[in-house]
């Protein structure tokens, strides 16, 4: 019997009659949970399970917004990460005899580089450890540089345009809201009552103690606006159809150190730290489902989506709507555009501004446990590619009303809500 089997007898027997050598009782090269004899005992080294990671599965593109010689995307990530955490991302795009890309660890992805008025076929690709995922489908898009110093023609929207409508207010009165749009020369000209052409919560109430009541609205505009690169800010941006205001701010403030809510000022405040409308909820502003509310000399006014108004016009789905002109003469359109800035045929999605949170407290400002992060505009700042539009909430984009494209502001159901500055001239 071979002595390397001396401590299995009656295994090396019956190996021997199976006509099998030495290396079959260990010694010959067999690693994996091999027996070892040492000193007449056995031990089995177990083998360590193997484990196999594959290949993630594809992301997929839903959305790409032209810029000035780049394109943001916007992704899902894959149904299938194959059990290994995707490291990052990659987007591609060929066009032109060129290719470009981008990466991150998120969406959106940014391509830069790329030449304007050439499309681009883009994919993109995740990767975990075990290297690069499948291509997604693609998807194209043609980069534009914004189309500034440019004037555009506007008067023949929406001017002369006229709104006569009776009104049951939320706290049960009758009102007619009027507003009459008429354009002359390069002027776009409204006279109005502020007066709301829907329905509306129930004012005076919890969070705002004011009535509204019928005002004198004269405000004007170009009917020729100019696309600048300068940045103007306006604490009232613009008008609706209705003739009511959009006033995204407060006069809501608070002091720096304080230990409840009321001692803030919301009426009529005049310390740093400006108080936020929507997107909070450690102070009450009363605000309706229209997003507006009430200022103490009676005039109703919009922080945010008109709700009303893009009822009233018919938009209970996804439909691209004026619902205003900014104080620089440019349409201002509510929640919906093109997924591809410069197709008109390319589907409507729900715009989403470009402000992200502060990642800590500004030095100074109301502790978190009395007023969380959100509640005040030094909260929010401008993070380029985090949404679909510019700091003042507008892009140049393709129309209904301006199917060549025109620059336009955009409220929204994220921050800034309504814009906050204006880019014409």
């Amino acid at each position: 019997m071979n002595e390397k089997c001396s401590g299995l007898p009656w295994l090396a027997l019956v190996l021997a009659m199976l006509g099998l050598g030495l290396a079959a009782c260990g010694g010959g090269g067999s690693s994996g949970g091999a027996a070892v004899s040492a000193g007449g005992s056995t031990v089995t080294t177990p083998t360590a399970p193997t484990t196999t990671v594959s290949l993630p599965g594809a992301p997929v593109l839903v959305s790409a917004a032209p810029a000035d010689g780049a394109a943001i995307f916007s992704f899902n990530v894959p149904v299938s990460s194959a059990g290994a955490a995707i490291t990052g991302y990659t987007v591609s795009c060929n066009g032109g005899g060129l290719s470009r890309s981008g990466t991150g660890t998120a969406s959106p992805i940014t391509v830069s580089g790329l030449a304007n008025g050439t499309a681009y076929a883009c994919v993109a690709t995740a990767a975990n450890a075990a290297g690069t995922g499948p291509e997604s489908g693609p998807l194209s898009v043609t980069p534009a540089a914004s189309a500034t110093n440019v004037s555009f023609d506007t008067a023949a929207v929406l001017c002369p345009y006229a709104v006569s409508a009776p009104v049951i207010l939320g706290n049960g009165s009758a009102a007619t809201s009027i507003a009459s749009w008429t354009c002359s020369g390069a002027v776009r000209s409204l006279a109005g009552n502020g007066i709301p052409n829907h329905t509306t919560g129930a004012f005076p109430g919890v969070g705002n103690p004011n009535a509204i009541t019928s005002q004198s609205i004269s405000f004007s505009a170009k009917t020729n606006p100019v696309q600048t690169a300068t940045t103007a800010n306006k604490g009232v941006p613009g008008y609706a159809l209705n003739s009511v205001k959009f006033d995204p701010g407060t006069a809501g403030t608070c002091p720096g150190v304080i230990t409840a809510t009321t001692q803030c000022n919301l009426a009529n405040g005049t310390d740093v730290w400006r108080i936020e409308a929507l997107g909070q909820t450690a102070f009450n502003f009363g605000v309706d489902l229209n997003n507006a509310h009430v200022q103490p000399n009676g005039e109703y006014h919009y922080h945010g989506v008109p709700t009303g108004l893009l009822t009233n016009d018919g938009n209970s789905g996804q439909k691209m709507t004026i619902v205003g002109w900014a104080t620089d003469g440019f349409p201002i359109y509510g929640r919906y555009g093109h997924i591809l800035a410069t197709d008109l045929t390319s589907p409507l999605k729900v715009m989403k501004g470009s402000y992200v949170l502060d990642p800590t407290p500004d030095s100074g400002r109301p502790s978190l446990s009395v007023a969380p992060m959100g509640s005040f505009t030094s909260d929010w700042n401008y993070a380029a590619g985090t949404g679909d539009l510019d700091n003042c909430n507008g892009r140049f984009d393709v129309t209904p009303e301006f199917p060549k494209g025109i620059y336009h502001y955009y409220i929204t159901d994220t921050y800034p809500y309504i814009q906050r500055c204006v880019k014409g001239g």
